[in-house]
């Protein structure tokens, strides 16, 4: 007996007709550049496509600060680009210290066990970084091999800010240093070799303003060669480094080549060398430290305290009596603006990467949430924090 074909309606029919304003925690809004590099299909080993992978990798170099020769695309989310490093530098034996501070932190711990490492965890209290003495207290105790840290765990909205003495302290100890900067890489600082970070991993659908499923990768020198010597074959073809340097390094054929999104991350990478980091940076500075002022000139209190907040995601305290699920709802039925929940914290969250660091992005935002807040029956003080956020971006 055949299996009759299912009824499945158009894509155009599936797509609100009005698009939904993505102002939560990843996937970002794209620049129109971006989506049209995206619509686009080229030979993925001809001439031009050779162009391209050479320019996403001097664009890689100059986002991530680096004259690191080893920089890459990734066919997947940044959790393959992840993988792909902890694949590639660990297997059993290795020893990894995995500095937590929420989810995205801990699943570099849980990887590093499912390749078979010895992982150790030092996990910070909730809501508060990771420190540099943590990490010199447990390179005091034991051996590592790598050393792995989130600049900014998107889970709870924390910045480590001592990740230059961290990659110091992993140096004097002999182990490589290993940073994911999925949702903070252009948006603040990370100069991978000034602090000398020896893996950096980022995904483009966040601070690049790219879309999903392409991601980046990094490696210094030193963590190339360790990567070279594994003593084993990597278990994982599209997530070993030497294969994959077949395409990116030698523009030979590895497996065909995410076109569409490679071209893509080659025009968002371009247009944040376009507007510098320096500008960059600024930018999301002035538009994050406004946005904070008017959440909390409404009435609201952010979960992260000013000194470790990190401003590419805002963690929202859900007010009393407040359902954050109808919040959300809420805004999207009403507004067509959507924001986060999070991973067990009572919280909501708001992303400050790439295209949503615009102030009518931000008046759009913080005035469908506090009208959201009014009609779910808490009262918001939404003038004060339109007026407080006007001003903030005035200045």
């Amino acid at each position: 007996m055949s299996i009759a074909p299912p009824q499945a309606p158009p894509i155009a029919r599936l797509l609100p007709q009005e698009p939904l304003l993505l102002m939560g925690a990843g996937p970002t809004p794209i620049p129109h550049s971006v989506g049209q590099a995206n619509a686009v299909v080229i030979n993925h080993l001809g001439a031009t496509m050779n162009a391209v992978v050479d320019g996403v990798k001097a664009l890689t170099r100059y986002a991530f600060q680096t004259e690191a020769l080893h920089c890459l695309g990734v066919r997947g989310p940044a959790s393959a680009a992840n993988e792909m490093a902890l694949a590639n530098l660990c297997w059993p034996g290795r020893r990894v210290l995995c500095l937590v501070t929420g989810t995205f932190s801990a699943r570099l711990a849980e990887m590093a066990r499912g390749i078979g490492a010895d992982v150790t965890v030092v996990e910070a209290q909730v809501g508060e970084p990771s420190t540099a003495a943590q990490a010199a207290a447990a390179l005091a105790r034991d051996r590592f091999d790598l050393v792995t840290v989130v600049q900014g765990e998107t889970s709870c909205g924390v910045v480590n800010h001592d990740i230059p003495e961290i990659a110091r302290l992993a140096r004097a100890h002999g182990a490589l240093m290993m940073v994911d900067a999925v949702c903070t890489l252009s948006t603040m600082a990370l100069p991978m070799d000034a602090w000398g970070i020896d893996v950096v991993v980022t995904g483009g659908q966040k601070g690049l303003a790219s879309i999903p499923g392409v991601s980046l990768i990094a490696l210094s020198d030193a963590a190339w060669a360790v990567a070279m010597q594994r003593p084993r074959p990597m278990p994982h073809w599209c997530l070993d480094l030497e294969r994959a340097w077949r395409f990116w390094g030698d523009h030979q054929y590895h497996y065909t080549a995410p076109v569409p999104g490679v071209l893509a991350v080659y025009e968002a990478l371009r247009l944040v060398a376009e507007e510098t980091l320096e500008a960059r940076f600024a930018r999301h500075t002035r538009c994050s430290t406004a946005l904070q002022a008017g959440i909390e000139a409404m009435g609201l209190t952010l979960l992260i305290p000013a000194a470790w907040r990190l401003p590419s995601v805002l963690s929202i305290c859900r007010p009393p009596g407040v359902d954050s699920a109808a919040l959300r709802a809420r805004m999207v039925a009403d507004f067509r603006v959507e924001i986060a929940g999070a991973f067990g914290l009572d919280i909501v969250r708001i992303g400050q990467m790439g295209e949503q660091c615009r102030p009518e992005m931000l008046f759009r935002t913080l005035y469908a949430l506090g009208e959201s807040l009014r009609r779910e029956g808490h009262p918001a003080d939404v003038a004060r924090g339109m007026a407080v956020l006007a001003a903030g971006l005035a200045d």
